[in-house]
């Protein structure tokens, strides 16, 4: 059962409501703060309630080293998905400086992904259109989902957990990709496995060595003047992918710092980084996107 809360909006420009992602205390929980329930911002596509039609839906990670959630690579994603006629749903994901580690973080992901599936008819999702998006650390939580998806349990008391966890496409915004020296991103390594993961543990989430043959199709940008996070882990990211005839894109841009997000805050659809535009077009080809959204200006 999935707990909904909060009133109904006729708008986009806020979430319609918030989605528990259990009832009750969550798996691992540490107590029943804020910080300790896991949860789904919902962002409709569509102003109905219940929508008229199904559209598809992403998941969206926003980043902050699994320490701290960067609102702007949430809630303004979600404006820009919605824009396009793509249902968003941005994660609210326990975190390593509040005392959670691994797998406690893939396992509020995979949930997410469970619940919109498991809630497409109220939600007016296409449950075959369900993608994921992720940006720095946010980023890897998404490519972690994206190699590490299962079909679900058909067994499982819980009806939820029947349903798959598997994307049908990702969008990965300079993700943290590696685990293992020497591209870490070491503060979300910490903060996802502690002090002293094991070998076996960095390499089985590692990004670029867990890509397979069911890694779903993947768009992946990062900008060369990222001084966060390094470059080479999407280089190496993509050479996986080709190694295993994954369909992907990637897009690598000059200027940019890290956690630069659309390219504007406060959001504007006009002023959106040149990513945007790529990306648009590439949803469209996978048939998520009916994009209504203004193309952005050139920028300098």
């Amino acid at each position: 059962m999935v707990v909904f809360s909060g009133a109904v909006a006729l708008a986009t420009d806020a979430p319609v409501e918030t989605i528990r992602l259990w009832q009750g205390d969550a798996p691992g929980s540490l107590g029943a703060a804020e910080q300790d329930i896991p949860l789904v911002a919902w962002w409709p596509a569509l102003n109905s309630k219940p929508p008229q039609e199904k559209t598809a839906a992403i998941v969206i990670c926003p980043g902050g080293g699994y320490g701290g959630l960067a609102d702007h690579e949430g809630s303004d994603y979600a404006r820009w998905l919605n824009a396009q006629g793509v249902s968003a749903f941005v994660l609210r994901y326990r975190l390593g400086s509040k005392g959670y580690r691994h797998p406690v973080m893939l396992g509020d992901v995979s949930r997410a992904m469970r619940v919109v599936r498991s809630q497409h008819a109220q939600l007016g999702i296409d449950p075959k259109r369900v993608g994921v998006m992720g940006s720095s650390a946010g980023g890897h939580l998404a490519l972690m989902v994206l190699t590490h998806g299962d079909d679900g349990n058909p067994s499982a008391v819980d009806p939820i957990d029947q349903q798959s966890s598997r994307a049908d496409l990702g969008v990965l915004c300079y993700p943290v990709v590696s685990m293992v020296s020497p591209n870490a991103h070491i503060g979300s390594q910490k903060n996802l496995l502690g002090d002293a993961p094991s070998e076996e543990l960095l390499r089985d989430l590692s990004g670029e060595l867990a890509v397979n043959d069911q890694t779903p199709p993947t768009f992946v940008w990062h900008t060369v003047e990222d001084k966060g996070v390094k470059l080479e882990g999407v280089l190496n990211l993509a050479a996986s992918l080709q190694k295993h005839n994954r369909p992907f894109e990637l897009h690598v841009y000059e200027k940019g710092p890290h956690g630069i997000g659309l390219g504007v805050r406060p959001y504007d659809p006009t002023k959106l980084h040149p990513w945007t535009v790529e990306c648009t077009r590439w949803l469209k080809e996978r048939g998520f996107s009916k994009s209504t959204a203004q193309t952005p200006e050139p920028r300098p």
